[in-house]
């Protein structure tokens, strides 16, 4: 059992070694979280995971961005990238822990990825096999094919990537605190004294998107972390800035292809 508090320090964090055998290129573990757990940042230097919630909505953070996470979803995390997780809400945590060089084609940033009704059938068998097992064994073969079916998982668009730029940077803690913020690019030029092109550059340079794309990712992804909390639609939508419910809505279901009403379902 986890230990119900709400910061907690990861079980495998940097320079703890998971417990595997030569033959083990994939290890599942489960774990239950209440809700409000937080694990402290930390990172598996010799191991890819895939962080999935059976149940429950999971936020994580790294370097290179935040994600939203809930279940049927699932974040890809490279070897060596520190990260935290926060769970809304109970959360049935189900981890895989992938060798490096049992996907020699791996990605190698972070992402977002969708998890079939395949996988998960898989995960939730593999949370029950004993460690080392053999290549050459049903259980070896059950980690081979998770490992085929990780390399075709879906990426989905559930991130927000965090700047380097001061300046957008400055942006990006203004939209944090104020996310309804209706300025204009013509208005934050002209707050930071910069030319507009300047700010279009910078956000196609380090965010690989537009301004206006930034600003709406921002909006629903902090929109997704509020619903995964419980709340209405119609006081996300506000409160991120949408001229009515409908208007969100709209903009949901075309950037995920669902309404936000099933989207936790």
């Amino acid at each position: 059992m986890p230990r119900r508090k709400k910061d907690i320090p990861p079980a495998d964090s940097a320079g703890q070694r998971l417990p595997l055998g030569p033959e083990s290129a994939v290890l599942c573990r489960a774990r239950d979280y209440v809700a409000g757990t937080v694990i402290a940042l930390h990172h598996h230097p010799d191991r890819h995971q895939l962080v999935y919630a059976a149940s429950g909505v999971l936020v994580v953070q790294a370097g290179s961005g935040r994600w939203v996470v809930p279940s049927t979803r699932a974040i890809w995390m490279p070897a060596g990238i520190g990260h935290k997780v926060s769970c809304i809400g109970a959360v049935r945590m189900r981890s895989l822990y992938v060798q490096p060089q049992a996907m020699p084609d791996a990605p190698t940033t972070a992402a977002t990825v969708s998890i079939t009704p395949l996988l998960a059938e898989l995960i939730a068998a593999a949370a029950n096999v004993q460690q080392p097992y053999a290549t050459n064994s049903r259980d070896g073969h059950l980690m081979q094919l998770i490992l085929d079916e990780l390399q075709t998982l879906p990426v989905l668009p559930l991130h927000v990537p965090e700047p380097a730029d001061p300046r957008l940077q400055e942006i990006a803690h203004y939209w944090d605190s104020t996310p309804d913020d209706a300025s204009t690019l013509q208005d934050w030029a002209q707050r930071l004294g910069v030319d507009a092109k300047t700010i279009q550059r910078l956000c196609a340079r380090e965010l690989d998107m537009t301004f206006g794309q930034w600003r709406q990712q921002i909006r629903l992804v902090r929109a997704l972390e509020r619903l995964a909390h419980g709340e209405k639609v119609i006081d996300v939508a506000l409160s991120q800035g949408y001229a009515s419910p409908s208007a969100f809505t709209a903009m949901f279901k075309k950037r995920f292809g669902q309404l936000p009403s099933q989207f936790f379902q």
